[in-house]
């Protein structure tokens, strides 16, 4: 069942050089109790989505559907309602939550909005404490301030207060990337039992392949505001079909040496096109080393094989895949 619905969808900004195309006709969907990944260098437009997808921006044109609704067209107590619907984790644990609350006055701060969802102080409080024992945390943190955390606890309890409204989609922005590896795997870990027991879905946006590879479903891939590649997690990883893609699997560090060993270390050469100006025809074609005439001229198709799509007038084979 797709749960999220994604066409054609388009956002600039005003510069002072000119028009910012942070995203240029983006594509994607989530299904129910999946987890999709997002990857893509700083500045592909990654946190610009999530932000369109949390109601934060509108979008210049495309369209966005939850459960076939357009949360865009919803006023009011309806525009409300939806907003309990998609939840966000941030990236960092220290600035994302109030040093002045206890842990119990931020899980339960949205529901000083959402008055309806709890009538006593009695019940808040109890769901207080089971949302905490939900991420791992004691009741009796409840009454502690976040500087009274570690890193990994407070990431817990933002996790903690990002289901508090009992979401069907949470938008994780590199959740992880601000704490230990160690501390890293515990978080993962923990998300992948709360999709399994809440049956949630998850938008994963992180420029780190191997947490992507760890709690992913799909991945999609984006350059320069578009989704270049997108498929299951094995076929992108084992067999990606953009040139992008294969080069940032191949910048991925791996700790076993037959790995090391065998894989070829693609170096892209030129700089970043400027999403002000990108180039003509297909985006990565300033970088790519296949690229050709008809690259300049003609925007990609998109080459689609066994649901596995690319964006490329020359996807990758198997075979090339492999080198």
């Amino acid at each position: 069942m797709t749960l999220l619905d994604v066409q054609g969808i388009t956002k600039t900004f005003q510069v002072p050089k000119g028009r910012l195309r942070a995203l240029d006709g983006i594509d994607l969907r989530l299904a129910k109790g999946e987890t999709l990944g997002l990857v893509g260098e700083s500045g592909c437009g990654k946190s610009t989505l999530a932000r369109t997808l949390m109601l934060l921006e509108r979008p210049d044109s495309g369209t966005v559907r939850f459960g076939g609704v357009d949360p865009f067209a919803l006023r009011k107590a309806d525009l409300l309602r939806h907003r309990r619907r998609v939840q966000m984790v941030f990236q960092d644990p220290y600035a994302s939550l109030n040093p002045r609350l206890t842990a119990a006055d931020i899980i339960a701060e949205p529901w000083r909005t959402h008055k309806d969802l709890y009538s006593s102080a009695r019940e808040r409080a109890a769901r207080v404490a089971e949302l905490l024992h939900l991420v791992g945390l004691r009741p009796s943190d409840a009454n502690r301030y976040p500087q009274e955390f570690s890193g990994g606890q407070r990431q817990r309890l933002g996790i903690a207060r990002a289901l508090a409204l009992g979401p069907d989609v949470v938008i994780c922005d590199e959740p992880v990337s601000a704490l230990d590896l160690s501390v890293q795997a515990q978080v993962l870990n923990l998300l992948n039992r709360l999709q399994r027991q809440l049956g949630v879905s998850y938008l994963f946006i992180s420029h780190d392949l191997s947490v992507v590879r760890h709690v992913a479903d799909r991945v999609a891939v984006m350059y320069l505001g578009r989704i270049v590649e997108t498929g299951t997690t094995a076929e992108v990883f084992g067999n990606p079909r953009h040139p992008y893609t294969k080069a940032l699997l191949s910048a991925a560090p791996t700790l076993r040496r037959t790995d090391r060993e065998k894989k070829e270390r693609i170096l892209l050469t030129g700089e970043l096109p400027s999403p002000i100006d990108p180039p003509s025809g297909c985006r990565f074609r300033t970088r790519c080393w296949q690229a050709t005439d008809v690259c300049a001229r003609t925007p990609p198709p998109v080459s689609v094989v066994d649901g596995h799509a690319a964006e490329c007038h020359f996807p990758l084979t198997l075979a090339d895949a492999a080198r």
